[in-house]
């Protein structure tokens, strides 16, 4: 028991050693070694860590910023209070031991020039527009104005990544299984015989002329009396040929009637009625050419 007491606090202290330990990050590293101690006798001054951020793209930002701040005319600069709010920047830049770059002082040169030119006396003859000393000025102005706008117009767009993020996601294919509908067989009856009346309504009736001649019954007519001195009016219809049959036989009758080869007899008021040959000749009933298909149709239509 002794013995493994002793070697217990042996085993706990060995696997304290073999665990690992994090070591301290290093806040630089000099000549590739790591330090995480700052130096006893490190000087840092107060203006070692400064951050500057530019306002101004150029000397041309700048000149057209103080020119819209008081809302001067581009085409009539007062340089000589241009001049003196540009070179005051650049003092201030000097001062905070800005880094300077070297248009700005070109731009400042420029500036002076004109100034000094706008001071020296120039002849009375000459125009006013014709040798401006900030004509040049003005058009570098011009320009950069219309370059900057387009800039901030292109800039205002949609961008994408910035703007406008594409929504990506995977799209897990799905077999969709499409379930036909239950019809029972009433339903398939009911809309077959819908179909069948609909089918009825667009349907053609083809009228069949069946040729039947007036001079021909008429003859037929006169035939059968030749026999008989009296025939019944309704034995002379057959019922048979149909309503065109009929229609042509009652003209038929008619015309005989008209041309008095037959006459009508009626013994009593609504009696039988009968019909005799008059005797009169019906040589010119037959000889009479018959009428033509066209007239035959047009007074069967009547």
């Amino acid at each position: 028991m002794s013995t493994e007491t002793e070697n217990q606090p042996a085993g706990s202290e060995t696997a304290q050693a073999n665990r690992p330990v994090q070591a301290e990050m290093p806040f630089a590293v000099v000549e590739g070694e790591p330090v995480t101690q700052l130096p006893v006798d490190l000087y840092i001054p107060p203006q070692a860590l400064e951050v500057f951020l530019e306002a101004f793209e150029g000397p041309l930002d700048l000149l057209l910023y103080l020119i819209k701040r008081q809302n001067l005319d581009v085409l009539d600069i007062p340089i000589a209070e241009i001049t003196r709010q540009y070179t005051r920047y650049i003092d201030m830049m000097q001062e905070l031991q800005l880094e300077l770059a070297g248009e700005y002082l070109v731009m400042a040169a420029m500036l002076a020039e004109i100034k000094s030119r706008m001071l020296l006396p120039r002849p009375i003859e000459a125009d006013d527009d014709e040798d401006d000393p900030r004509a040049e000025l003005v058009r570098r102005l011009q320009e950069y104005e219309r370059f900057k706008n387009a800039a901030q117009d292109i800039d205002s767009l949609p961008r994408l990544e910035r703007d406008v993020v594409v929504a990506e996601g995977h799209v897990v294919e799905r077999k969709v299984v499409q379930k036909l509908p239950d019809v029972a067989l009433k339903e398939v009856l009911l809309a077959f015989r819908d179909v069948m009346q609909r089918a009825e309504m667009y349907a053609h009736h083809h009228v069949q002329r069946e040729a039947l001649s007036v001079r021909q019954r008429m003859t037929e007519i006169l035939t059968s009396l030749q026999d008989v001195e009296f025939r019944e009016f309704t034995a002379l219809f057959d019922p048979r040929e149909g309503r065109i049959g009929v229609v042509v036989t009652f003209i038929a009758i008619l015309e005989l009637i008209r041309e008095s080869i037959l006459e009508i007899v009626q013994a009593e008021s609504f009696g039988p009625i009968h019909v005799k040959a008059t005797g009169r000749s019906t040589q010119s009933a037959f000889e009479q050419p018959e009428q033509p298909e066209d007239e035959t149709s047009e007074t069967n239509e009547q």
